[in-house]
């Protein structure tokens, strides 16, 4: 991308110099910020984020830099996230990155618009996993496992591509979160509890 150009999302100073911080405990100075959306869920766009190392950025993806930030967005994603901001959010319970995105998806593009989630809270929370957010994260060798449901908490470990990534809480919190808490109303409260230190291939 060309200086003259304008970038496709805007990223606050706070959500900066959170990423920044993460990819220093990733110990690779040089790792791109990877955007793309998945699919679409009960509120809109699912994201995934993680931390690409530069050799697995393709040439296909758009990158762009935000003050020596790298951000690769998958060119599927471009026209969806332009004028987005990748901001901090301080709001709820707890603070954490969030994409403020004034596009929305076409309705046609919905996942299991058309399936009916029964049985106890706990299957349907698996019912979910297995029918629409295991499909939209597998594209990047992630997934998204019900350890436990204890009372109106659900317990999530995510693996694969999911695991060990600093910015798997992200994929969490914008995605898988809001996707269970959404079509599950029992669910209140979505927990990581994925030990991210063994990790043995947190890039996808």
């Amino acid at each position: 991308m060309s200086d003259s150009e304008t970038p496709v999302i805007d990223i606050s100073e706070e959500a900066l110099a959170t990423i920044l911080e993460l990819r220093q405990g990733e110990g690779i100075d040089d790792l791109h910020l990877a955007l793309r959306i998945s699919g679409v869920g009960p509120n809109g766009y699912v994201y995934e984020t993680a931390f690409l190392r530069p050799e697995d950025v393709t040439p296909a993806d758009h990158v762009e830099q935000h003050d020596g930030l790298p951000v690769a967005i998958a060119a599927g994603s471009v026209d969806d996230l332009r004028g987005a901001v990748l901001d901090l959010s301080t709001s709820g319970p707890s603070s954490g990155l969030v994409i403020r995105n004034p596009n929305t998806p076409s309705p046609t593009l919905g996942l299991g618009d058309d399936s009916e989630l029964t049985g106890t809270p706990e299957e349907k929370v698996r019912q979910l996993l297995d029918e629409q957010i295991n499909p939209a994260i597998a594209s990047h060798g992630g997934i998204a496992n019900l350890v436990a449901v204890d009372g109106s908490r659900a317990m999530l470990e995510l693996g694969g591509g999911c695991q060990g990534c600093g910015l798997a809480a992200v994929t969490l919190q914008q995605g898988i979160e809001t996707a269970i808490l959404s079509a599950v109303p029992e669910i209140t409260e979505v927990v990581d509890v994925t030990d991210h230190s063994l990790g043995a291939n947190p890039y996808f």
